[in-house]
């Protein structure tokens, strides 16, 4: 539709520039090499261990078969 504005979806380069000027406002032009650096650090992690869950699967170290409603009781 024409006309109509989005409410979810990637942002657009005004809001972008709106966002980096809030930010630069709140934290200062100093503490920014620091906040982006931990924020790559954090998603390289996180992109690290999805790889090895990923490969572990492959292996098959992983059980991902779905639990069963029921518990197994051992007869004792």
């Amino acid at each position: 539709m024409v006309g109509t504005i989005p409410i979810f979806g990637m942002p657009g380069a005004q809001e972008l520039i709106i966002l980096l000027v809030i930010v630069l406002i709140l934290f200062g032009p100093g503490k920014l090499p620091g906040i982006g650096e931990a924020l790559g650090k954090g998603i390289r992690s996180f992109k690290d261990n999805m790889k090895d869950v990923d490969a572990d699967m492959a292996v098959g170290e992983i059980d991902v078969t779905p639990a069963s409603d029921e518990a197994e009781v051992s007869p004792e």
